[in-house]
């Protein structure tokens, strides 16, 4: 019987290693086509502008369009006018916000800014101390839902806060453009 166990496990085990073989046919068979495709389609090199304007092939060319990327040297500035306040319609969510277990009740006002919502609290935590670490008054709100908002910011004003969120999102972009308004409810 145990023979027959060890003859059953070695084919497994020859069948395995074949089956997993890469197939080099396959690989030579694409191959070639490339290297046919090439040789049909011959590629012609410039050696300078006069050649390359003497081409009956110029209109087959096409030029791509090339912009510069944006580098950390941009001022703020630049990046605060991609994101305009507009005093009028600057949208708030509202909901019933506390503090967290153990945050400060004093600091959360009427209008705060909000990077993140968890339910997770070890990530909302975990955000909240990068933000302390990098010098915000950080903290947890949670609302009805048991979600955890991180606040970075909280004010009694609205256009405060407005401009505290673009700020935010200006310094850290491309990062927290996702960054929102919560009109607190008592």
């Amino acid at each position: 019987m145990n023979k027959i166990w060890l003859f059953g496990t070695a084919m497994c085990m020859v069948l395995a290693f074949v089956s997993c073989k890469p197939k080099q046919s396959a690989y030579k068979a694409a191959y070639e086509q490339a290297k046919e495709r090439e040789a049909n389609d011959p590629v012609e090199v410039f050696d300078d502008e006069e050649d390359f304007a003497d081409a009956d092939e110029v209109d087959e060319f096409e030029i791509a369009p090339v912009s510069k990327p944006k580098t950390s040297s941009e001022s703020v500035a630049t990046r605060q006018e991609e994101f305009p306040v507009y005093q009028e319609n600057v949208t708030t969510r509202q909901e019933v916000i506390n503090p967290y277990q153990g945050e400060a009740t004093g600091v959360l006002k009427r209008y705060s800014v909000v990077i993140g919502s968890f339910r997770n609290k070890t990530n909302a935590y975990a955000l909240k101390e990068r933000m302390q670490y990098e010098g915000y008054s950080a903290m947890l709100g949670e609302n009805g839902q048991g979600m955890l908002r991180v606040i970075v910011t909280s004010f009694d004003n609205k256009m405060d806060a407005v401009r505290s969120r673009d700020a935010f999102r200006s310094k850290y972009y491309p990062n927290f453009q996702d960054a929102w308004i919560l009109e607190r409810y008592y």
